[in-house]
């Protein structure tokens, strides 16, 4: 792929100039297909996508896995973080972008967001399908120090939720469909053995969990994971952002604390001793 001046490098994508103008493309491959000639009207989206990042096309059983991952990470819904920072965007009337960028910045952290689907699939490669492997990977993980890094430092195991009581009934869902249809082994092997992973974790398993162990049976790197995890949580932030956007300020939803005994709450007798 070249431009008028140097090579552009990618293994990705290359096209072919038109006769009358070399800045306009006559055609475009990804990965060798023709993108207009094959793949538009045949590949679907969820297809293109793992095209893109993997550079081969999946069989009909990754697709499948990584379609239903997709609908199921959609929307995380209007209490999770990220969705909730767009929202706060689209009800304050900022533009398409800031919303969006408001949501990649907010689910990129490592309390439920993307770079702890990284570290849930170095996790689950680390274990080698076993659990003591894991266990001892979790604490060299704490143990170990940390060069310096734009992320902090965790306490809990990545793809488990610190502040859960229980499994949440979606995750065991999710868990129980993908690992039905997964061509690889990690999510039929944390299904198997949720309960014993939680009690090393002392934490339930968390949708970051499941979705790091789909993008292993995928074949995904740890770090396409989290860029995956990323993208595919955006179409809720969008969607609420623009929902909020119509409703107006008036109608946002804030969070509500409830404060026992609140020492801003007068009593009669704080009444009198202050008359």
């Amino acid at each position: 792929m070249s431009g008028p001046s140097q090579p552009i490098h990618t293994r990705i994508w290359r096209e072919e100039p038109e006769a009358v103008n070399p800045f306009s493309a006559r055609a475009a491959y990804c990965h060798g297909y023709d993108v207009f000639g094959e793949l538009v009207g045949r590949a679907s989206w969820i297809e293109m996508l793992y095209l893109l990042l993997r550079g081969q096309a999946p069989s009909a059983t990754q697709a499948a896995l990584l379609e239903a991952l997709a609908v199921a990470l959609a929307n995380p819904g209007p209490r999770e973080a990220s969705v909730h920072a767009a929202m706060c965007g689209g009800v304050c009337g900022s533009n398409a972008a800031a919303s969006l960028i408001a949501a990649l910045g907010v689910g990129a952290g490592q309390q439920g967001g993307a770079r702890e689907v990284l570290h849930a699939m170095q996790g689950w490669a680390a274990s080698d399908l076993r659990g003591d492997r894991w266990s001892a990977w979790l604490a060299e993980r704490r143990e170990a120090t940390l060069p310096v890094s734009t992320w902090p430092a965790t306490s809990h195991a990545p793809g488990f939720d610190p502040h859960g009581a229980t499994t949440p009934t979606p995750v065991r869902q999710l868990l129980d469909h993908l690992a039905a249809g997964s061509p690889g082994a990690v999510l039929g092997w944390l299904r198997e053995h949720r309960i014993a992973l939680e009690d090393i974790a002392q934490a339930p398993l968390a949708f970051t969990g499941v979705a790091a162990a789909a993008f292993c049976d995928l074949g995904f790197t740890p770090e396409q994971g989290e860029m995956l995890y990323l993208l595919l949580r955006l179409p809720g932030a969008a969607a609420h952002a623009l929902e909020q956007a119509d409703y107006g300020h008036k109608r946002f939803p804030f969070y509500a604390n409830e404060i026992e005994n609140d020492p801003g709450v007068r009593t009669p007798i704080d009444m009198e001793l202050s008359a």
